[in-house]
């Protein structure tokens, strides 16, 4: 508990103490002692709602618990029922404290996801290591990360080996391990070893100040069910103080003009009963509370999502539509095979690989990485890479197009179509073809798994596009048992699929687009939900997404659904459950069946049931 919460309990305590006493004496029923002693504790318990019903009155902002709960106790405290108007301030209280511990505890969930905040970074000045801010440090510099240090910047470790702790970002206990070459991400901590790191972004850009923004941002996007039940609680609170005066005047001005004594008391009574059980707190605190509780644990569980109105989304989602190419399989590709044609296989990897200088995509790394020689950017001019085809380059001074069927299909030139598994690499080098290098990709281990599992949770149909020849793309979907598969794709047929899929589904449908590429960005802005794979995805693919996935893990989809379905049972759980308690009161409050006790149960026995519930959210670990 913090402080202001343990000052809460105290008055509480204290209250529940001098009340206990005052039943116990022997005190005169409708003596004014009597009411000068029970106001001690009802001003002890209740002074800050009084205080804010008044504050509301005077800002022209009525119609709130606060001021609910004010003429109530007022009310009755006026009629001569002490007891009660001290035991609803009283419990109202207590419900009030439940709510702010509840919410306390998944803000401190949050808050753990908030440690990967790098407080420094150390970089060399005149031969000694500094702390600096890590805004301060600009892309390209050099940084030392010590061990039991948080990285404060991405960049490339370019000396020291390390072990790297990623659970705050991605939820998993396993340690990486960090060597020269290899790109790191801010927030992990380093385990081992002293690393230097040469910054490749901003510090505002950089992995942990997104994951942040990102999660800090997230309740400015409302569900449906929050925006429902704060235009209900707009509409809902006027009208029930309305009610409760027509409940209190009409009844005894109808028996006055009929003749019969009015019982203005009896009808006063019914009337602050009324406005005891209407007060919406149950709602209004519960079901925020849910989907911050829902997005908190998915954070825990390396699952980002931006705001409560995706978890809404997420839990219908029913046809998952899944890029190839680092979703599914590794996206780490290796050349596994050289076919060369009138030139030696070193020939013609070496034309390949300089063609592909420029490119980061992976196929380009593999072909860099098996050709493992320097090459001298001056020997390459007039790089073209041409969308969905390849790439076309002077290389030497000769024409050199790398590339699929399409491209040697542009160039002209007759080839071999090589019918293997993997990605095939045609060259042709002066309009002349000259072989073909093989390139393989590995299934991701968890990814057949992680299909299996996306049916369980209610999706029904998986799809698979990729830019990839069909007969990969096929040997791929019959592997994992993927529904359908498109394949030779460029970007722009990728979002054709997509709004061809989207127009045949249902309107309660949802679909989801799971990609990690810069040219999918365009795929997970238009399907209802883009996921994108974070720590290995391109930024603008994690700016266009609405979840990101923070270990590239293709399981994480189904947990994000299952959270997704688990935090909106539960709100409807509350909302069924709060409004059916309501209602069932309100018309026995209304009848007089109902006393100052029901109300008190109505009101703050339904809140402490809600928020209970509520909180389940926070457990997602099993899911």
């Amino acid at each position: 508990m913090n402080k202001k919460q343990k000052k809460v309990l105290i008055r509480i305590i204290a209250a529940a103490l001098m009340m206990a006493v005052l039943l116990l004496l022997p005190l005169e029923e409708g003596s004014w002692i009597r009411f000068v002693l029970f106001l001690i504790p009802y001003f002890t318990i209740g002074y800050d709602i009084l205080k804010k019903a008044f504050k509301g009155i005077k800002n022209k902002q009525v119609f709130d618990e606060n001021f609910l709960m004010a003429v109530a106790t007022i009310g009755a405290m006026a009629l001569g029922e002490y007891t009660e108007g001290v035991a609803v301030m009283l419990f109202y209280q207590v419900g009030e404290l439940f709510q702010s511990y509840a919410v306390g505890k998944s803000r401190r969930n949050i808050s753990q996801l908030m440690d990967i905040r790098p407080d420094f970074a150390n970089i060399m000045v005149d031969g000694q290591l500094t702390q600096v801010d890590p805004d301060e440090v600009e892309i390209g510099s050099e940084i030392i990360v010590q061990p039991g240090e948080k990285i404060p910047i991405d960049g490339v470790v370019i000396d020291g080996t390390a072990t790297l702790d990623t659970a705050a970002l991605t939820g998993e206990s396993v340690p990486r391990s960090a060597k020269p070459g290899d790109e790191v991400i801010s927030g992990c901590i380093n385990m081992s070893g002293v690393l230097t790191i040469r910054t490749t972004k901003e510090f505002g850009e950089s992995t942990a100040s997104k994951i942040l923004d990102l999660v800090e941002n997230a309740s400015s996007k409302k569900s449906k069910p929050e925006n429902f039940i704060s235009r209900f609680a707009r509409v809902y609170t006027p009208a029930v103080c309305y009610s409760a005066v027509a409940l209190a005047v009409l009844p005894p001005v109808i028996s006055l003009i009929i003749g019969v004594n009015p019982n203005w008391g009896q009808w006063i009574y019914r009337a602050l009963t009324f406005l005891v059980i209407s007060c919406p707190c149950a709602l209004v605190i519960s079901i925020p509370l849910t989907f911050f509780a829902g997005i908190g644990g998915a954070s825990k569980e390396g699952v980002l999502v931006k705001g409560s109105n995706y978890l809404d989304m997420l839990s219908k989602a029913k046809i998952a539509v899944m890029d190839k190419t680092g979703t599914l399989t590794e996206g780490v590709f290796k050349v596994t095979k050289i076919v060369p044609k009138d030139i030696s296989e070193d020939e013609l990897l070496m034309y390949a690989a300089m063609a592909e200088v420029y490119s980061n995509h992976p196929i380009s790394r593999s072909l860099k990485e098996a050709y493992n020689k320097p090459i001298d950017t001056n020997d390459v001019t007039d790089v073209e890479e041409i969308s969905g085809h390849g790439i076309r380059a002077i290389v030497l001074g000769k024409t050199v197009n790398a590339g699929n069927e399409k491209l040697m299909a542009s160039v002209g030139t007759a080839f071999n179509q090589a019918n293997e598994p993997g990605t095939v690499i045609y060259i042709a080098i002066d309009g002349q073809y000259k072989g073909y290098i093989l390139i393989s990709d590995q299934i991701k281990a968890t990814s057949k798994a992680a299909i299996e599992n996306m049916k369980r949770v209610g999706v029904r149909q998986t799809v698979m596009l990729t830019g990839d020849s069909k007969s990969v793309a096929d040997i791929v979907a019959k592997d994992l048992g993927l529904d359908s598969v498109c394949s030779e794709l460029l970007p722009g047929d990728k979002v054709q699929k997509v709004e061809e899929l989207l127009a045949s589904k249902s309107e309660n449908e949802q679909l989801i687009f799971v990609g990690d590429g810069i040219n999918d960005a365009p795929v997970l802005s238009r399907a209802d939900i883009g996921i994108a794979m974070g720590a290995l995805g391109s930024d603008a693919a994690i700016e266009a997404a609405d979840v990101v996935l923070m270990d590239d893990d293709p399981m994480k989809i189904s947990k994000a659904i299952g959270i997704a379905k688990k935090c909106m049972r539960i709100v409807y759980e509350n909302i069924y459950f709060a409004i059916g308690v309501k209602v069932l009161c309100l018309i026995l409050g209304a009848l007089g069946i109902a006393n100052m006790w029901y109300a008190i149960f109505a009101d703050v026995g339904v809140m402490v049931i809600a928020v209970l519930n509520a909180i389940r959210a926070l457990r997602v670990k099993n899911i």
